[in-house]
């Protein structure tokens, strides 16, 4: 008996799990480790992450799963969050700035100068993306300007490309199509990177890294890294994908939602990249298995297509207004609060919370929007606060659903839901009844790592077909609609929504 390690670096933390390869527990997890890193925050509307710090953080959570385990370690997988730029010196090896995390905003003016240059279009054609300081390009393009070392000696990557290079002491600079395609400088049809993009960034093509196949032995650990040396990385995906394969969505159609500190909706669209259709969504690679196949060629993934596109909706506030009303107002002591609040009433008694705080993403994409709170009486006291940030989860989640339904021409027939706010039992129920379908529930919540595990395993020969992967996925909860929900409530929703957009 083996196990399968996923190492999960998020936004805030590190975590580090074993799941069990082989037989009827296949998939449970037998041990894991989790440990927070700082956040800094040197300037509003600016984020930064000591790369440094991560690698150590990352390299202790290791450790302390090697310790808890006496299992053999047949592979390991890695999902990161994506979007955060890290720039480092490949003859040393360090870091040489903070990296710039996803939710930094300080490029701004260089999205909206390149948009009123014209060059919206050409990125949208290539990437599937909208210009935005979200993503990788214009933050490496930060970097470099603060950078005096030789071009030679930069390396520029995603948080996963980093990792990569720490297990194995810079033997392998890689990183693969899921979070390549959230750089702004990978061109998603042709699969690799565009040198038109490179050149209108100003970001040297040599400064990336290659960009190998998602599953499948990408590389090897050192010996002296926290496994030891010889153990295959053999699979790598941005967070959020690596969700959606560990909700088990392998058929185009398949929607899932993670309520994390934003929420990210994705929908499986199969082995096709359709042209931009709906401005407010991104279109990205879901994941590449081309290196599951086995010596004869025959895809191990059996019956999948090697690659899969995503339709993604990108939520920037959810789990983030949860802490607001804990840390900025003060009407709840802990986020697992929120429930119990929420349920000292029935209704938000007519008040609409639009959590834009950085603005507003999928469907609208409009980062002049700002928070606001409507319909504030007498009668609105926390309960009804508490009810109204429900809801908005809720109905952010439906807006970008029917735009996806649009797009795509999948109606959706169930969600399958992650993440910390899917422990409400309310917001399901209100998610259930705004989307007229299923809600779903998984027994084990941590998709995201899951989805890395399944993917090293699928790529070390562990598992041999997604068959074998959906047979490990277990449902928690079955939430079905009760209503056609409350239309009132949706209309003022869409009306506050309206009125919030543009504000600055």
């Amino acid at each position: 008996m083996a196990v399968v390690v996923a190492l999960d670096a998020g936004t805030t933390g590190i975590r580090a799990l074993a799941l069990k390869d082989a037989g009827n527990e296949a998939g449970n997890v037998t041990a894991w480790a989790y440990k927070e890193f700082t956040q800094y925050f040197p300037r509003p509307g600016w984020v930064e992450h000591d790369a440094e710090e991560i690698w150590h953080t990352a390299a202790g959570v290791l450790s302390e799963l090697v310790a808890k385990i006496s299992e053999p370690v047949a592979a390991i997988g890695i999902t990161n969050q994506r979007e955060t730029a890290i720039i480092w010196n490949k003859q040393t090896g360090k870091a040489l700035a903070r990296g710039i995390v996803w939710q930094d905003r300080r490029t701004a003016r260089h999205c909206q100068e390149l948009e009123a240059d014209g060059h919206l279009p050409l990125i949208r054609e290539l990437t599937g993306l909208v210009l935005d300081p979200y993503f990788s390009a214009t933050k490496f393009a930060w970097l470099l300007n603060e950078c005096d070392t030789p071009l030679e000696d930069l390396a520029l990557g995603t948080l996963d490309a980093w990792l990569v290079w720490q297990l194995t002491e810079g033997e392998v600079f890689a990183t693969e199509p899921s979070n390549a395609s959230r750089t702004m400088l990978f061109d998603i049809n042709k699969r690799q990177w565009s040198q038109d993009l490179c050149e209108l960034f100003g970001v040297p093509i040599t400064a990336l890294p290659e960009v190998l196949p998602s599953c499948g032995i990408i590389a090897q650990t050192a010996q002296s890294s926290p496994l030891g040396g010889g153990i295959p990385i053999s699979g790598i995906a941005g967070d959020q994908q690596a969700a959606l394969f560990g909700q088990a969505c392998f058929d185009p159609g398949d929607v899932k939602n993670t309520y994390g500190t934003g929420s990210f909706v994705l929908m499986n669209i199969g082995d096709a990249s359709p042209p931009p259709i709906h401005d407010g969504l991104l279109t990205s690679v879901g994941w590449d298995l081309a290196g599951a196949a086995g010596a004869t060629g025959a895809p191990r993934a059996t019956g999948a297509p090697n690659i899969t596109y995503v339709l993604e909706g990108a939520i920037f506030i959810t789990g983030a207004a949860v802490q607001w009303l804990r840390d900025g107002l003060g009407i709840i002591s802990d986020a697992s609060e929120l429930e119990s609040l929420a349920l000292q009433c029935d209704n938000s008694g007519g008040c609409v919370f639009v959590p834009a705080f950085a603005g507003l993403a999928s469907p609208w994409w409009d980062s002049a929007a700002r928070g606001s709170i409507f319909g504030l009486t007498t009668a609105v006291a926390p309960p009804q606060l508490a009810r109204a940030t429900i809801a908005s989860m809720s109905y952010q989640t439906k807006d970008v659903v029917r735009a996806m339904e649009t797009a795509s021409g999948h109606k959706l027939s169930s969600l399958r839901v992650d993440g910390g706010a899917s422990a409400m039992n309310l917001l399901l129920q209100h998610q259930a009844d705004a989307l007229a379908a299923k809600v779903l529930r998984p027994s084990m919540t941590e998709t995201t790592a899951r989805g890395a595990a399944w993917l090293a395993g699928l790529g070390a020969g562990v598992w041999s077909s997604l068959d074998d992967l959906k047979a490990q996925w277990q449902l928690d909860v079955e939430v079905s609609p009760t209503s056609q929900g409350d239309p009132r409530e949706e209309e003022l929703w869409h009306r506050a929504v309206e009125r919030t957009r543009a504000f600055t």
